[in-house]
């Protein structure tokens, strides 16, 4: 065979889709940010293919209203900030929103990919991100002593974007998506685990929810399963991590209580705990003073810093309220935290008139991965981020495009104009 018929063969437009798609599934818990330099470099990419007729923009009714909803998010902070006068100072601000933006691109450029075959990716690539997850996790618990933060560099996002990988194993597991359930349920123990020394107890909450969810999805799946199997195997399960976990979930707790102590009985506010709070009193306040249009990026990050000075006598400050929700009130106010819950509701409402109106399993999968990303990304907001960080804001845009395309997209010719798009049974009009 000639080398470069080869060579071509391996990188046709669709294989570099899928090669692109390993790396955005299995970069996020292992090599951190690097899946935003790969997401944002592809969506580049994407732009002047579609600019020079390489590519089609992939037009429906789920991936619109999706970006409709990031569109007003983004619409949002620019008024803010354009309402408080702090355009130019909020100018470099504005730049990780392109990530966002890029979601229809992004939609195009992924509708090329045949859905089975996208759809293995996701489950094959997150089940090595989930194992990857748990060795960095044990090396950083074990040997150096931290708190598992993998290759994100911070525990809370490493949970958040490991839970989204153990959850699309176990609803490929579940699914049928891919050929036997063993590799993806030792991938969705592994990233348990990495999830448990992580400390990070929102995601502790957020992991039993959207695995409920997932099992609830697929539960005609049990009807000709082998229950007591099922049971003996999830018992194991269950007791492997008992055992791995309940020493650092009781550090936790510990940790927790302490916190709350000195919270409530000294009125210390400089404990991981402490802390939240003040940044919550200082938010809800703010909030108050601008509920409509909010103060921009810049002036909810100044108020912050000049909150902990004057309540609380401390020189402190960060770059978001430690509530994904009540940061979006401040930056836009109403607005703004009203656009940022359109984006998960539109995408929730998506996911779920897919699952009442279609039957297959490629479809429903999807819808899964988006219904997982919904609940990991609100739980874990609660008192983190929910944008605003280029890893979670890159693996939210893969994890939306993917699974809206999936659950409810139509696959496109890579190339050739006036192609006739395939369309999905479930995302036609009901």
């Amino acid at each position: 065979m000639n080398p470069f018929t080869s060579f071509r063969r391996h990188f046709t437009p669709t294989q570099i889709n899928i090669y692109f798609s390993i790396v955005c599934f299995f970069s996020p818990p292992v090599l951190g940010s690097v899946v935003s330099f790969v997401f944002n470099g592809g969506a580049l990419w994407s732009v002047f293919l579609l600019a020079f007729g390489r590519r089609q923009l992939n037009i429906d009714r789920a991936m619109l209203a999706v970006t409709a909803a990031i569109c007003a998010y983004c619409a949002a902070l620019v008024l803010a900030s354009a309402v408080n006068g702090a355009l130019g100072a909020d100018l470099k601000y504005f730049l990780p929103l392109i990530t966002l933006l890029f979601f229809p691109i992004s939609y195009s450029t992924w509708s090329i990919t045949d859905k089975v075959s996208l759809a293995r990716v996701a489950v094959l690539a997150s089940a090595a991100a989930c194992c990857g997850a748990l060795a960095l996790a044990i090396v950083q618990y074990s040997w150096i002593g931290t708190r598992a933060e993998g290759g994100a560099g911070n525990a809370i996002v490493f949970a958040t974007v490991t839970c989204l990988g153990v959850m699309t194993c176990l609803a490929g597991a579940l699914s049928g998506i891919v050929k036997g359930w063993k590799l993806p349920a030792a991938a969705v123990l592994a990233g348990t685990i990495a999830i448990l020394l992580s400390g990070s107890r929102i995601i502790w909450l957020a992991l039993p929810i959207a695995a409920i969810a997932v099992v609830v999805i697929n539960r005609r799946r049990f009807a000709s399963a082998n229950l007591m199997r099922v049971a003996l195997i999830a018992g194991a399960a269950c007791l492997v991590i008992a055992a791995i976990g309940f020493p650092v979930i009781m550090d936790r707790i510990d940790f927790l209580f302490s916190d709350w102590n000195a919270l409530t009985s000294k009125g210390d506010h400089s404990t991981a705990l402490g802390l939240r709070v003040a940044m919550w009193e200082i938010g809800v306040g703010a909030f108050r003073e601008m509920p409509i249009f909010g103060h921009g990026i810049s002036g909810s990050r100044a108020l912050m810093k000049q909150g902990f000075h004057d309540q609380f006598g401390m020189d402190a400050g960060y770059n978001h309220y430690h509530n994904g929700f009540l940061t979006a009130a401040v930056q836009a106010g109403l607005l703004g935290a009203l656009a940022l819950a359109a984006i998960f509701i539109v995408a929730a409402r998506n996911a779920a008139r897919v699952l009442r109106l279609s039957a297959d399993p490629v479809e429903r999968f999807g819808a899964t991965m988006i219904i997982v990303t919904v609940i990991t990304y609100l739980v874990g907001g609660l008192t983190g981020i929910v944008v605003g960080q280029d890893l979670l804001d890159s693996t939210l845009t893969v994890f939306l495009v993917s699974g809206t395309y999936l659950a409810c997209g139509r696959t496109v010719p890579p190339t050739g104009k006036g192609a006739v798009a395939i369309p999905s049974t479930a995302g036609r009009e009901s």
